[in-house]
């Protein structure tokens, strides 16, 4: 491949394929580095050639100049994301051979605001999981799909990818490949299991797909937002709650339970401890929290 190539098109294709990035990942990337190509043809058009991106004119200082730009319109978490897109695309050049260097490696990203993740306490996760009508098709569905959200602590990316292959009801686990073509095993509790049973017993369902529409096509990554959002207004939790809330509830309260930091990070499927640790920052923050409301002496 030459310098001419539509190297940010290649870049989207390895991230669909081999890094099996979720589509809402890929989307975001693509639309940074669009963005990325926008400023520098306005005030860097040597770094253009032919339309597309020339990777090896583009230099620290080009990149600095677009991330000062866009501080000035989004948020600095956005534009910490902006840089992560940039540093994961030139590390891709390098991988294939095409750069030596990544010029976006050194660069220090904005200051962020410390978040901790959100989660549902156990009585909010019982609420929403008892309120799908599960004598209907689609809340069948949809009971299943929220039982193994918080049973697993699967990612949405990885949920919506299951196939009947995947699952073991009788022995209670779930096979999944997640972030990096990275295989694991996880538990699923007894609710999970009874209701995949449920759900998987449809006669109208022939294909290997778990979760499906009602034409039998796989579920996206916004159908499934969409599906913890309606239950989550229906059963009247005032909180702003996604897929990835019931991951983080799931590995709160699996350490509130006394459950090894190491363990859970294997169950989530990451690839540092010190991503796990986070969750303990959680638990930490609730019990200072209990400890001001409750001590005498607080």
């Amino acid at each position: 491949m030459g310098a001419m190539e539509n190297w940010v098109g290649h870049f989207g294709e390895w991230l669909r394929h081999e890094k099996r990035a979720s589509s809402h990942t890929v989307s975001n990337y693509l639309r940074d580095l669009g963005q990325f190509q926008i400023f520098l043809a306005q005030r860097h058009p040597e770094c253009i050639q032919q339309g597309f991106l020339s990777p090896k004119k583009i230099e620290v200082l080009h990149i600095r100049n677009y991330l000062v730009e866009a501080l000035k319109a989004c948020k600095a978490v956005s534009v910490a994301r902006k840089l992560a897109s940039l540093r994961s695309f030139f590390r891709f050049l390098m991988r294939q051979g095409f750069l030596e260097t990544n010029p976006a490696k050194e660069i220090r990203g904005p200051k962020l605001p410390k978040q901790l993740p959100h989660f549902l306490s156990v009585d909010e996760v019982f609420r929403l999981l008892e309120t799908p009508d599960r004598m209907q098709w689609r809340g069948c569905r949809d009971g299943a799909i929220l039982e193994v959200l918080y049973s697993s602590g699967l990612r949405v990316s990885e949920l919506i990818h299951l196939d009947r292959e995947h699952i073991n009801l009788k022995e209670g686990w779930v096979r999944v490949v997640g972030k990096g073509n990275k295989e694991r095993l996880v538990p699923l509790g007894q609710k999970a299991v009874s209701a995949l049973k449920m759900w998987l017993s449809d006669q109208r369902r022939l294909g290997e797909e778990v979760f499906v529409n009602e034409r039998g096509r796989r579920l996206t990554v916004r159908t499934i937002e969409r599906v913890v959002q309606k239950y989550v207004i229906q059963c009247g939790i005032m909180k702003t709650v996604t897929p990835h809330t019931l991951r983080h509830s799931f590995a709160t309260h699996l350490l509130e339970g006394g459950a090894d930091l190491r363990g859970i990070q294997e169950l989530l499927g990451h690839s540092s401890l010190s991503t796990t640790q986070k969750y303990t920052h959680v638990t930490m923050d609730q019990i200072m929290k209990e400890y001001d409301k409750a001590h005498p002496k607080a």
